[in-house]
């Protein structure tokens, strides 16, 4: 892979994309604060007949609450056009099982999707025994006691552990903030055992999901990421070209130290350097 910084060669590089995939926290927005021009860009994209979907980590919101915050700042969006780490894992989980009953550490947003897909969530287990799944995802209101009921679904009944990301932050208006990993870390330490599957960015799931369901291929697709270890890592690993945006995370410095460690190590994991790198979504379109 080539790092890019001249904006010709950006500008080349995405001529022949028809679908873009947007992270939402880092890249559109910080909290409740747009990123300058980011609206702009989005809507220009559109006019170019470019489709443009959002995938995020973030569990904790439903997809109508983001179509409702991108409509603040003024943009407009379905619910099809978010592939949220809640939705993805309750596709999964749906072929797994269907109808299973569920005990969750999470908010509205992950309950919701898992409901709407005929689970049922379980908040006060009679029988441990009864609970297929315990999954994880970022709980702003996380407790001992839901930690150790997931604790005993796991260990004491037949539970599998599950996660929709494991993010150690997630970027804020100001800074950072815990993320979703922190939670998963602490099922983890009291269990003994790692999740069967994380379902979020890093693993291509959700970039993969969108490539079936828009019907477009991987060489015509493109990410626009903050994180390195989620977002570009993911795109690389499904095959389409990444775009880090030095918006949220990461840093330019970030990106060349990984490079040079790539350059003389063979055990180093390339996947985590971006095709592209830009200061900022504004960078798109200019010549």
């Amino acid at each position: 892979m080539v790092l890019i910084f001249n904006m010709r060669e950006l500008i080349d590089n995405l001529n022949d994309i028809k679908l873009a995939i947007f992270d939402l926290d880092g890249v559109i927005y910080r909290g409740d604060t747009l990123i300058p021009q980011a609206d702009r860009i989005i809507k220009e994209l559109k006019k170019r007949s470019i489709k443009v979907v959002y995938n995020s980590n973030n569990s904790t919101a439903t997809r109508k609450t983001y179509v409702e915050r991108l409509k603040k700042f003024n943009l407009d969006s379905t619910i099809s056009d978010f592939y949220t780490s809640a939705s993805i894992s309750s596709a999964e989980i749906t072929k797994k099982k269907e109808n299973a009953n569920i005990f969750v550490i999470g908010e509205i947003g992950l309950r919701e999707e898992l409901q709407s897909l005929g689970h049922k969530i379980i908040t006060e287990p009679v029988n441990f025994n009864e609970i297929d799944f315990v999954i994880v995802g970022l709980d702003r209101n996380f407790n001992y006691n839901d930690i150790a009921i997931a604790q005993k679904c796991v260990l004491e009944g037949n539970a599998k552990f599950y996660a929709t990301n494991a993010d150690s932050t997630l970027p804020v208006a100001r800074g950072l903030k815990p993320g979703a990993g922190t939670m998963v870390n602490a099922l983890i330490t009291c269990t003994g055992k790692n999740p069967v599957r994380i379902f979020g960015k890093p693993e291509p799931f959700g970039i993969e999901m969108i490539l079936n369901e828009t019907q477009i291929s991987a060489e015509n697709t493109c990410i626009f990421g903050d994180r390195l270890n989620t977002d570009i890592l993911a795109g690389n690993r499904a095959g389409i070209i990444t775009v880090a945006v030095l918006t949220g995370v990461t840093t330019l410095e970030m990106i060349k130290d990984l490079k040079d460690k790539a350059n003389i190590s063979e055990d180093f994991d390339k996947n985590l350097i971006p095709d592209i790198v830009i200061n900022n979504l504004d960078e798109i379109f200019k010549n």
